[in-house]
């Protein structure tokens, strides 16, 4: 007869923490499934119906995610990553997801096994180092003075976007505008703020091929007295103030109380002189045009427009930054610290215009603008804020080769390549590490797999052709062409990705998806609410000596 076997039950702990892992991972692929099909240049939209009834057509990953109200907390951490991912790089939204979703499923496996979380990730971590020093290997450098190589990358980065059958459109407006606004912070540096200093302005109406960058800046605003002032100046002597012209109002409720009718008159007269002081401060140089953040009297107006002076009053802050980035004039606080210095001479024109039912003014034609408008015009609205996201992610993808002039393989190129690189390594891990870190390596699949999904090929045959090319480290740009599902040298197609949208997305997914396998329990710090009624207190009990001896002294 057997001996018998003792088998010991893991604690409890640990087995309520295999739970929390099995629902985190589930919410965590439900998120990367939601936006999976949106990779891809042949990929699906989205039509999202926002809180406020408006529609969203979109498939852009990040404006997907946002709209999305998921109960699950770590599916919120995982709506969290595409923010982190757009506001650091701009670009690779949905692969972030997509990459960590498969990182979490592989690590079920291990999770079952009773493997804990931390070798996991130290695993994970491993190769996030080892992926880091791929991309190192293969990247390749570029000159950002070559327009078309630099227009070559932003093309296959949003050739993945709606605004991809435009043509080069999309892409000539992002790499206009954020070479205009870069500027050189030496030792070879440049810093480029897209979010500062480049406005989009939608103007429904005309048609996508219209949409320019202004060298300038263009506010949707008209001058003060459009009959008596000027709206077209060329070369125009432009003043900035942040304050406001017209009669200072007292703080708190002022009481005046006059005895004569005369001293009425000289209450009246102070006022228009107080004006009249700060206009001629003002005239004293010469300006052509006044622009002030804050209000404008209507005495104020008629003394600018006596003198040939054209005002336009309450433009928003950020408006009045650009356009101080543009002519090269400074932003005053009081008309009495004016200097010849703070006039903006740097704008060849100025000029009201009417586009649609709206007068908008232009400041353009600058001399060295550092901040830019660029005009979008289109059909509907929707389309224009379709246009507008891409814009942006083309801006942003700009900005990174400015930043840092190299390009990896698109078209899920480079994550082969990691993986297949990363899978030969690990039979050089020691230790229980070793198996995770293969799991790692087989993730990264996940990229070049959905794309070859989204394109409608058979995706085994495909994947197992890609990984024969990649098996030995080699042929590192062979990828697919996403709108035909054909495998192809990346560097003839012309399929690029930057190389920091690369790292980032590595590094967020892995990092993220380490951060929810070490989670061993949710715990919630939320009152439930009570039902409607519940809330009200009981009475106070009188308690009597016969109840003393019912008492338990201890709880059950």
């Amino acid at each position: 007869m057997h001996a018998p076997v003792l088998v010991l039950k893991d604690s409890l702990k640990w087995e309520s923490g295999t739970k929390v892992h099995h629902a985190n991972i589930q919410a965590s692929k439900a998120v990367a499934d939601i936006i999976r099909t949106t990779l891809g240049p042949r990929s699906m939209l989205k039509m999202l119906l926002d809180a406020s009834g408006g529609i969203v057509v979109t498939n852009d990953g990040n404006s997907i995610l946002r709209e999305l109200d998921l109960a699950h907390p770590a599916a919120k951490s995982m709506i969290e990553l595409s923010r982190t991912q757009d506001e650091e790089v701009g670009d690779g939204t949905t692969s972030v997801i997509v990459l960590a979703g498969e990182m979490l499923h592989v690590a079920e496996a291990f999770i079952e096994k009773n493997y804990h979380p931390t070798v996991i990730c130290r695993a994970y971590n491993k190769a996030l180092e080892d992926a880091i020093a791929v991309l190192d290997k293969i990247a390749m450098s570029i000159d950002v003075k070559d327009r078309s190589t630099v227009l070559g990358l932003v093309k296959s980065c949003i050739g993945t976007k709606f605004t991809s059958q435009f043509g080069d459109l999309i892409s000539d407006l992002a790499i206009d505008a954020t070479t205009t606004v870069g500027v050189d912070l030496g030792q070879g540096l440049r810093e480029v703020d897209i979010k500062k200093y480049i406005k989009v302005e939608k103007v429904p109406g005309g048609q996508l091929e219209d949409s320019k960058v202004l060298k300038g800046v263009m506010i949707n605003k008209d001058v003060v007295a459009p009959g008596k002032m000027k709206r077209k100046i060329v070369n125009p002597r432009i003043i900035l103030l942040d304050c406001p012209l017209e009669y200072k109002k007292g703080e708190n409720q002022t009481n005046a109380e006059l005895v004569r009718e005369e001293d009425w008159e000289v209450l009246l007269k102070m006022e228009e002189e107080y004006i009249e002081n700060l206009c001629m401060q003002i005239l004293k140089f010469k300006p052509d045009l006044v622009i002030t953040e804050k209000g404008l009297s209507d005495l104020a107006c008629h003394y600018l427009s006596k003198a040939g002076v054209s005002a336009i009053r309450r433009v928003r802050k950020t408006d009045n930054n650009r356009i101080a980035k543009a002519s090269g004039a400074v932003i005053v606080n009081r008309p009495d610290e004016l200097q010849d210095s703070d006039v903006g001479t740097g704008a060849g024109l100025f000029e009201v215009k009417k586009i649609g039912d709206e007068f908008f003014a232009f400041i353009v034609d600058c001399k060295d603008p550092k901040a830019c408008t660029v005009l979008l015009r289109g059909a509907s609205k929707d389309l224009l804020n379709e246009v507008e996201r891409n814009l942006q992610d083309a801006m942003s993808v700009a900005r990174n080769i400015i930043k840092n002039p190299k390009l990896v393989p698109g078209g899920g190129a480079t994550e082969l390549t990691v993986s297949a690189t990363l899978k030969q390594k690990s039979s050089s891990v020691e230790g229980i590490e070793k198996w995770p870190y293969e799991a790692a390596a087989i993730a990264f699949e996940a990229i070049p797999r959905t794309l070859a999904q989204n394109c409608g090929v058979n995706v085994i045959r495909t994947m197992t052709a890609l990984q024969g090319k990649h098996a030995n480290g080699e042929n590192a740009w062979t990828g697919i062409d996403g709108n035909t599902g054909a495998i192809a040298d990346m560097k003839e197609r012309k399929i690029w990705d930057a190389y920091n949208v690369k790292a980032q997305t590595f590094k967020t997914a892995i990092e993220a998806a380490c951060m929810l396998l070490r989670i061993d329990d949710i715990v919630s710090g939320i009152k439930k609410k009570q039902a409607p009624g519940a809330g009200q207190a009981p009475k106070p009990k009188v308690e009597t000596e016969a109840d003393a001896d019912g008492e338990q002294i201890l709880p059950d």
